[in-house]
């Protein structure tokens, strides 16, 4: 007899995506293999069942608060950002769509031509009729980062659980790369990440959070399967919770 599918230990899920994540080696913009390669995983995800929501950042392409640095007036930097999110976006939903992903881009700038107006509502509606939601341009306004619009969406289509998916296999004490002694912690809460300033989301993001009760899983997306196995509850990477 078939082995039935394993129980997912989350209903819904909000996966936070950095642009960085989708240049793969590159030094600049996107790998289409590597993207493809995040969207059949994606929907192994979905066919388990779950509700998948996911932010992108568009670190890849253009990083707001490095130009703001630099010299730019910092909000219009960051809505630079967030236009750099949407081609992110787009690129993703292609990758999903070709793997049979049923998927809708919900835009905090309105671009109707290319990507539905976010609505709250209409979003939990699409994930309600199985469909994977991509949140482009953050939370629409400046001086917020992706980080901080992830914790808020996964607040307003209230997610069980945030995924943080990055280069590395959780929170370390310091940088593992600069620092090969740093030490990484399998468990800690939302306060050990705010006093001791641990590089994980900015503050507000892990505010917000810590505010609503909602955990973080930081996982290392560049191991296949992954993000399957935090979904599955198994014990993978750090998780921030009370």
């Amino acid at each position: 007899m078939d082995q039935p599918p394993p129980a997912p230990a989350y209903r819904r899920v909000l996966v936070k995506l950095s642009g960085e994540a989708l240049m793969g080696e590159q030094g600049y913009g996107i790998d289409p293999a590597l993207v493809g390669g995040i969207a059949r995983e994606i929907g192994e995800i979905r066919a388990l069942g779950v509700d998948l929501a996911i932010v992108i950042g568009g670190g890849n392409i253009f990083r707001g608060v490095a130009a703001g640095a630099a010299g730019m007036d910092r909000a219009q930097a960051d809505y630079m950002g967030m236009l750099a999110t949407v081609i992110n976006a787009l690129a993703l939903q292609d990758a999903l769509e070709n793997a049979g992903v049923s998927t809708r881009v919900l835009t905090a700038i309105e671009m109707r031509a290319v990507a539905e107006p976010f609505i709250r509502r209409r979003a939990v509606r699409h994930l309600e009729k199985g469909r994977v939601v991509v949140f482009a341009a953050g939370t629409g306004n400046p001086y917020f980062t992706t980080d901080t619009a992830a914790a808020l969406r996964a607040m307003e289509i209230k997610a069980d659980v945030i995924l943080k998916a990055t280069k590395v296999d959780g929170i370390y004490s310091a940088d593992p790369v600069s620092h090969p002694d740093a030490t990484r912690f399998e468990l800690l809460t939302y306060l050990d990440v705010l006093e001791r300033r641990l590089k994980v989301m900015d503050a507000t993001a892990v505010s917000l959070c810590m505010d609503n009760k909602l955990p973080i899983i930081v996982f290392n997306l560049r191991r296949p399967g992954n993000m399957r196995r935090a979904v599955l509850g198994e014990r993978i990477g750090t998780v921030v919770r009370a």
